[in-house]
């Protein structure tokens, strides 16, 4: 921790801009200097992500599945394993969270896989812990089916996924287009592994038998009943046990053509780099699906799938995980914005490689996304090296911030880019005026009660803090609430505020997050930042500052809101928070100079901000994430964003009084498309 001079005295709530100049002025020296030390050769940033034991526990299985093992690699695994299980033997969806047993399950079998006794005392704790909460009956759908593969679960207890739902018409209420993104990716080829029932054959010692209470039968497998009688929970679940009547019999004409479009739509989907959708669960489904089929190692698909796979593998000391994806794309457009917001030169050398590298990877190819929305050019941007099947809204909407700050060498090539993102941005937007990630119009809530959405993630709906997003990105482009996007978003937000003024945040933990977001985008298109819904919100952040001057939020306020802004203090969430009141009113209050000092005196010598806390969010309630530069890139973004403050003299009007038209470039832009997404006034 650095001594610094204090922002404010500790009673009287004044504030001198020349007490911390100096101070502010060498932290963001500090961060600047790392960021730039951290760029790759080819312009972009790229920071680990972690999630849960899940993820290394699937790996390996997947080898196992395969036939392969690296016995290097998955020691440094298994280490990492071992040094995340809790006390109680135990594993977590999140450090400080309490043990999940479906995890648990996961990791005590890829250890014995990987050799370790049964008797040895991590897998005793963990066996204990797992028997202690219902054993294997009690396991998830996800794990039920990695058993299964090994003959650990009997397939009887896992829901019905028949293959045939790939020859559902769009048009029809379940298809596989209905679905959100990830699971659509996910669901093909796992019905293909569900129609071929592989049986990877193991050495007892490794089996898991002592995991049962009593043999399974089918009441201790079946899924809970909702207690209404009428409910699509309990649709689903009698047109689940139909499904199994029918296999039964089998009688199944339609499998052999169902079977042939789910294998060519994988091998349509399989991206350059070799993955499917970026994510974990498709690349090990895809190719243990394809296995399933009867390709060989050898071929060209399988191999570069494989390979997908390894490179997920990160280091982190002497152990190593396995990532549920990769974050080049977002790194590189948070980290540039950052030091935008800092004042690094725009037309810097660093901005200028980021820029060449994101316009590269614009995607300019028709995805998934065009199923239900055909009219609409592409021009969106992925989170991952490759996934040109999945580009996203958020990612997109960032992107496009930064390359319109950005001095290029090619500004011709920009500005096409440019028109292409913004079009196709806009275009993406739902019915309720919201944004959601992939997909328009990812709505259907009856599809997240069938069986096998045990994680409620089975769609993609429009959210609070996309939307505020989207918004921003419309600001800083000229649009502004007389435009029709613009005020459809606008109600859309109005009406999801909670009743304590904060927003719910899909993507990042979690009120903090959806509510910068959203403040963010209110004051980008010209919102009156004295209205009552905005000072609601302000308040709220205000009332959630802990008193270290930071804020913190924990992962568990998505399943009990009573913590919602309540958690120990953390450098990304201090940075949202103050980018939320940076936005949210003109002045410099007596808390968001608290904030910044927690930052000024939490940074690290080599400018970087320690947080073992994590703050990212993969399904809400079920899925997290430890992205690791959210540390590093968010504060310095804030600490500019007020240093930008102190300059202005604190003077900066909170309603924008004339309507800006969007730059011509983007108003070309979208002459290039049959759909006018930009959505004029009206």
């Amino acid at each position: 921790m650095q001594e610094t001079s204090q922002l404010l005295p500790a009673t009287t709530g004044t504030f001198e801009p020349r007490s911390v100049q100096r101070d502010l002025d060498e932290t963001i020296r500090r961060s600047q200097a790392l960021l730039l030390s951290r760029q790759h050769t080819d312009g972009y940033w790229h920071a680990p992500l972690e999630a849960n034991v899940t993820m290394d526990a699937e790996y390996i299985f997947f080898n196992r599945f395969m036939g392969r093992s690296n016995p290097r690699v998955e020691q440094r695994i298994v280490d990492h394993i071992l040094a995340t299980q809790t006390d109680d033997g135990s594993w977590a969806l999140f450090p400080g969270a309490p043990g999940h047993i479906s995890l648990t399950i996961e990791a005590y079998f890829a250890l014995k896989l990987c050799g370790l006794s049964a008797d040895a005392d991590p897998l005793r704790r963990a066996r204990d812990f797992i028997r202690q909460h219902g054993g294997l009956a009690q396991a998830g759908v996800f794990t039920r089916t990695f058993l299964a593969y090994f003959g650990q679960f009997p397939w009887s207890g896992l829901p019905s996924m028949p293959v045939e739902l790939i020859l559902l018409p769009p048009w029809f209420p379940i298809n596989i287009y209905a679905l959100s993104s990830w699971a659509r990716e996910t669901v093909v080829p796992l019905t293909v592994l569900m129609a071929k029932r592989p049986q990877i054959a193991i050495d007892p010692q490794y089996a898991v038998d002592e995991l049962w209470l009593n043999p399974p039968n089918a009441t201790d497998l079946g899924f809970p009943r909702s207690p209404e009688l009428l409910s699509w929970r309990n649709f689903f679940l009698a047109v689940d046990f139909s499904l199994k009547s029918l296999a039964r019999s089998n009688w199944t004409p339609l499998r052999p053509r169902a079977l042939r479009r789910a294998e060519q739509w994988i091998l349509d989907r399989q991206d350059v780099n070799g993955g499917w959708g970026g994510i974990q669960p498709p690349m090990l489904n895809c190719v243990m699906a394809l296995r399933a089929l009867g390709y060989s190692d050898s071929h060209p698909v399988v191999v570069k799938g494989i390979q997908a796979i390894e490179d997920f593998v990160a280091a982190n000391g002497d152990a190593s995980f396995y990532q549920p994806c990769v974050s080049p794309t977002w790194d590189t457009a948070l980290t540039a914005k950052a030091l935008l917001e800092s004042g690094l030169a725009q037309d810097h050398p660093a901005l200028g490689r980021a820029a060449d590298w994101l316009v590269d990877n614009q995607i300019l190819k028709r995805g998934d996304w065009s199923v239900y929305n055909p009219e609409l050019e592409p021009g969106g941007w992925a989170f991952e090296f490759a996934n040109d099947w999945y580009p996203d809204v958020d990612d997109t909407a960032v992107i496009l911030m930064v390359l319109k700050r950005i001095r290029t060498t090619r500004p011709d090539r920009r500005d096409k880019a440019i028109a292409y993102g913004v079009n196709w941005a806009l275009g993406m937007q739902s019915r309720n005026g919201g944004w959601g990630a992939f997909d328009t119009n990812n709505d259907s809530e009856f599809l997240n009660k069938i069986p096998f959405a045990d994680l409620e993630a089975m769609i993609d709906p429009p959210t609070e803090d996309l939307t505020g997003r989207l918004l921003e990105m419309m600001g800083g482009f000229g649009f502004d609430l007389r435009y029709n996007r613009a005020r459809r978003a606008h109600a859309f937000l109005l009406r999801t505020q909670r009743g304590d003024g904060s927003w719910w945040g899909r993507w990042g933990a979690n009120f903090i997050y959806g509510t910068w977001s959203v403040l963010a985008g209110l004051r980008a298109i010209g919102d009156d930042m004295k209205s009552t819904h905005v000072r609601r919100a302000v308040t709220w952040l205000k009332r959630h500052q802990n008193s270290d001057g930071g804020w913190g939020e924990s992962l568990a306020s998505y399943a009990d809101e009573q913590l919602a802004g309540r958690g120990a203090s953390t450098a990304s969430q201090t940075a949202w928070a103050l980018l939320g009141l940076l936005a949210g009113e003109d002045e410099v209050s007596t808390e968001l100079a608290r904030g910044v000092q927690y930052l000024i005196d939490t940074q690290s010598g080599d400018g970087s901000w320690q947080e073992s806390l994590w703050t990212g969010t993969g399904f809400p309630r079920h899925f997290y994430l430890r992205y690791d530069g959210y540390r590093n890139y968010f504060p310095l973004a804030a600490l500019g964003q007020f240093r930008q403050r102190l300059a202005a003299g604190s003077k900066e009007p909170s309603v924008r009084s004339s309507r800006r038209r969007p730059p011509i470039e983007v108003a070309a832009a979208v002459l290039t498309s049959p759909t006018l997404a930009a959505g004029g006034p009206s």
